[in-house]
């Protein structure tokens, strides 16, 4: 294919995982008869790890409207409560300051804990007939021309379309070709991620612990299983990085204070470093981004993949209606509507994280008292609690349509 004869697509995006293959799906789904392509720098296949992501309540109703959560909830683990501690630097009691519980309607949990392989199979069957894939795929040049946007791939193949879909991750690469800085700054923490199994039943709950190098979470799964997602400081992360698997599961009793009894690790405890990053503009000529290509925040709140589907389901609404109206999918003015959409939730809850991870990730006495004092009047407000379950469930007005579980 010479570099003259592009081949045309109504929409080109880059990045294959979990909201890549969600924009393609929603596109696909509500807009049949629309021209998709979707690249990818590796093959696109089934996860093969044994990690879980927090779906909130707002997101699997996307997954419904899009017709894949029947595939995907015979595997997953609904979150029936959360229960929130603080404790400083050696206690051994963990006192519970913050309990969230019930639904945030009636029969319908606030999140649910999804595979990544049940997730990745269920996107990748739905949408292999009605895409094109080009996996692997590595991208030379991109470029903004007149009606369209332009994309090399390293072995001469040139892709065109009104409107390209950057969702290729934090690094992105498009946002970087197409000038669009970020902003953010480290945390100084690392994110250590495994799997475990525990002696004692979750009961569907997630448990919280705020220490002073940051939250540790245990995230409940199917059977006596748990996802942990544990902040640590950089400097203490390499220790634990290099426990054998026996030692870890003593030091995560020991955090926990047996709340699960004891544990066993499942696989392997990973890190990953924490940072905030905000890009200065979601939109770019005839670009858009969504994901972690337009944003990262920090994971205490399990918003991250979230945020990501929110930006799917609104930047979805955005172009299928355009196209029914017969507009320029990729123009300035139909794209500044989706950045309009998602920048004051995106920046919302990027200040909520950041601020949380703040306030708790110290040993300070003080502000132990002030913080825990908080967290009961929260605990006894009911009115609250359910604002904040809501919020946090991505359930509220003004909301895309797939986020209410409607057709576009």
């Amino acid at each position: 294919m010479s570099q003259s004869s592009p081949e045309r697509h109504d929409v080109i995006i880059v990045g294959g995982g979990p909201v890549g293959l969600t924009m393609a799906l929603a596109l696909v789904r509500s807009a049949p008869d629309i021209k998709v392509a979707l690249l990818d720098r590796r093959p696109l296949e089934v996860p093969r790890d044994n990690r879980a992501s927090a779906i909130a309540a707002g997101v699997r109703r996307v997954f419904e409207a899009l017709g894949v959560w029947d595939d995907m909830e015979s595997q997953s683990q609904p979150i029936t409560a959360m229960h929130i501690t603080d404790s400083g630097q050696g206690d051994l009691a963990r006192p519970l300051f913050l309990r969230f519980e019930g639904d945030v309607a009636p029969g319908e949990a606030f999140a649910h804990m999804v595979p990544n392989q049940a997730s990745g199979a269920a996107l990748l069957a739905a949408v292999e007939d009605g895409i094109t894939v080009i996996a692997p795929a590595q991208i030379e040049d991109w470029r903004a021309e007149g009606p369209l946007a332009r994309l090399t791939l390293s072995d001469g193949r040139a892709l065109a379309a009104p409107l390209i879909i950057a969702a290729d991750g934090a690094q992105s690469s498009l946002r970087q070709r197409a000038g669009i800085d970020t902003i953010g700054h480290d945390y100084g923490q690392m994110g250590l991620v495994a799997t475990i199994t525990h002696e004692l039943a979750h009961e569907g709950v997630a448990y919280e612990h705020f220490r002073p190098a940051g939250p540790f979470a245990s995230l409940p799964l199917t059977g006596n299983r748990s996802s942990l997602v544990w902040t640590e400081t950089v400097q203490d992360a390499p220790r634990l990085l290099a426990m054998t698997p026996d030692e870890m599961a003593l030091e995560i009793e020991a955090v926990m204070g047996s709340t699960l009894g004891q544990v066993r690790l499942e696989d392997k405890l990973t890190g990953f470093p924490l940072r905030l990053q905000l890009a200065r503009s979601f939109i770019g000529p005839r670009l858009a981004l969504i994901g972690d290509a337009a944003h990262v925040v920090h994971p205490i709140a399990g918003q991250g993949l979230n945020l990501g589907l929110k930006d799917v389901a609104a930047l979805a609404e955005v172009i299928v209606e355009s196209l029914r109206l017969g507009l320029d999918h990729g123009s300035p003015d139909v794209l500044e509507r989706y950045q309009s959409w998602r920048r004051l939730d995106t920046a919302a809850m990027a200040a909520v994280t950041d601020g949380m991870n703040r306030l708790f990730s110290n040993d300070i006495a003080p502000v132990r008292a002030l913080r825990d004092f908080g967290l009961g009047l929260v605990d006894r407000a009911g009115p609250v609690k359910t604002a904040m379950i809501r919020a946090a469930s991505g359930i509220g007005g003004g909301a895309p349509k797939l986020l209410s579980g409607l057709p576009i």
